[in-house]
């Protein structure tokens, strides 16, 4: 029984520094049968395979009148069981996909209002909603435009730069 626990044991120990060293494995056997290994090496997989094992084979000898040998393949039973659903649980949250960011193609078409006044020949700043958020950016117009003007973007040329024309009104 204590061979089953100090499995059991190390397995989660094994958890506990894969928190810290996840994806070392993965490093280590890149590669390895062409990617046929791919997540199934990992070291959640193999914590989880290793400490179910043990412990699945210390509940089968403790609770039933099973032999080491016996207790053994339930253990082992059990943590390929667990081993297929850590792999399968990692697999879908490295596919979770979050939404688009958003970017300047976005901004194009929005209004906003002018924060520091454009001169004809520099840049301003306008707060413009950006993903429901208001976001300060430079911005360039053909014609001088006054604090407190509403201007629509007519094009994102950088990431923190718009070019904008008043609202005729």
């Amino acid at each position: 029984m204590a061979w089953f626990l100090g499995l059991g044991i190390t397995g989660v120990v094994l958890l506990a520094l894969s928190l810290v060293f996840d994806g070392v494995l993965e490093g280590a056997l890149d590669g390895v049968l062409d990617g046929a290994l791919d997540g199934l090496l990992s070291l959640p997989v193999v914590a989880g395979f290793v400490a179910m094992s043990g412990f699945g084979g210390a509940i089968a000898l403790g609770t039933t009148g099973m032999g080491p040998a016996a207790a053994t393949g339930a253990g082992v039973l059990a943590g390929l069981g667990t081993a297929w659903l850590t792999y399968r649980f990692g697999r879908v949250l490295m596919r979770d996909q979050t939404a688009v960011t958003p970017g300047g193609d976005d901004l194009v078409g929005t209004a906003g209002n002018v924060v520091t006044a454009i001169p004809a020949d520099g840049f301003g700043e306008v707060l413009l909603q950006l993903a429901g958020q208001p976001v300060k950016f430079a911005a360039r117009c053909a014609e001088p435009v006054a604090r407190g003007a509403q201007v629509w973007v007519e094009s994102a040329p950088t990431a923190t730069s718009v070019v904008v024309r008043p609202v005729d009104r």
